[in-house]
């Protein structure tokens, strides 16, 4: 066997799929069977933009992400990627994060040539009535963003790669990676299997299949709960045709922001905020049970006098977790003494919009040694300089 893929969620799903499209021998793994609801790629929708506000250097990999969901879409008839536009909202008297925001997003849109808008508070509530800013507040909207949808996206792919040949083992827990110089050994509760090489995509999980502890540091896993409020009025008003996928930063306060999506069932507009507050040990033992006053309390922090057409009755919430490096950056390289196992279990909460490209790299690494994109900037070494 040429690669074994341990994780098949957003960044395990893109690279199997890679590499199956390249006629690579390749099995994937799975605990559960995804899609589902126990890691860090679900949730009905996931922002994708191009003006990345993590930095320039993200930018290739969203929009090349971006002519992969088309070309998957296309292939596997899924509907994948909606744009229905992005709109960055922050405060000019914020001086933390309102001017700084933007830049980073204008340096993206110059070296790529993205489009993108900028509405002052009146064009705001003229062409976004659904909310309502103060004088100050101010908007980037990228049209050609809006969202993901994760389970298609992934459901797609692996499809995709079992057409192309590969193996997918579902249900089936890694135990142990084992690697020599002359192979990798995936050993599973069911099974051990060799191969040249490994990819490890799994999440959460990753710190667990790392024999270094002080690697295993480096990844920390964060509950995140996402809430979906009932509309009150017009669901239409909250499509995506008419609504966009927003992320709201506050003013002066990091905990004051947010991000949402338009409605995707014509009743819900669902809404989450990053929370790096408790870092969890074992991602098996995640708390997934979110209560009502937990619900009411983000509404009330959140929602309340900004979005006021959705309702603090929360039809549903949902955990998920977040895999977070130490910069929040992304982490793909191999593994120092053991090339033969390379980590792709990047995410720190934003790496979905990217997964499509980075499955590609990671199947130009697996088959060539080197990759047209830049990875650089996420190399594990780093974090030891």
């Amino acid at each position: 066997m040429d690669v074994i893929v341990v994780g098949l969620g957003a960044m395990g799903s893109a690279a199997v799929h890679q590499l199956a499209r390249r006629g690579v021998d390749v099995l994937g793994i799975d605990r559960h069977s995804p899609p589902h609801t126990f890691g860090s790629s679900h949730g009905e929708t996931r922002i994708t933009r191009r003006l990345t506000l993590e930095g320039t250097e993200y930018a290739p990999l969203a929009v090349r992400s971006h002519d992969w969901w088309r070309r998957i879409e296309a292939e596997s008839g899924a509907s994948v990627l909606t744009a229905c536009g992005v709109l960055n909202l922050a405060d000019l008297t914020d001086q933390a994060a309102g001017p700084e925001v933007f830049a980073v997003h204008e340096r993206a849109a110059a070296a790529h040539g993205i489009d993108y808008e900028l509405l002052d508070a009146a064009a705001l509530r003229d062409r976004y009535p659904q909310f309502r800013v103060a004088d100050t507040r101010v908007g980037l909207l990228e049209p050609g963003g809006g969202f993901v949808r994760p389970e298609a996206a992934i459901s797609a792919q692996l499809d995709l790669a079992e057409r192309y040949g590969a193996q997918l083992h579902r249900g089936e827990r890694v135990v142990a990676v084992e690697a020599s110089a002359s192979a990798v050994t995936v050993r599973t509760d069911a099974a051990a299997y060799t191969a040249d090489q490994v990819v490890l995509c799994a999440g959460g999980w990753l710190a667990g299949l790392l024999d270094d502890p002080r690697l295993a540091r480096l990844f920390g896993v964060y509950r995140q709960v996402l809430h979906w409020f009932a509309i009150e009025g017009a669901g239409q008003d909250f499509s995506p045709e008419r609504f966009p996928t927003f992320i709201w930063n506050g003013v002066s306060r990091a905990d004051d922001y947010f991000y949402g999506f338009p409605s995707v069932d014509g009743a819900t507009v669902k809404v989450a905020t990053g929370q790096l507050d408790h870092r969890t040990a074992d991602p098996d033992m995640l708390d997934r049970t979110v209560t009502a006053d937990e619900a009411a309390g983000f509404h009330r922090a959140m929602i309340s006098g900004r979005l006021p057409g959705v309702s603090a009755r929360a039809a549903r919430s949902q955990v998920c977790m977040y895999t977070v490096t130490p910069d929040e950056a992304f982490v793909i390289d191999r593994l120092p003494g053991r090339e033969r196992v390379l980590i792709a279990s990047p995410c720190s909460g934003h790496g979905f919009k990217h997964s499509a490209a980075i499955g590609e790299a990671l199947a130009e690494l697996v088959t060539d040694g080197a990759t047209t994109l830049d990875l650089t900037p996420f190399a594990l070494g780093r974090f030891t300089r």
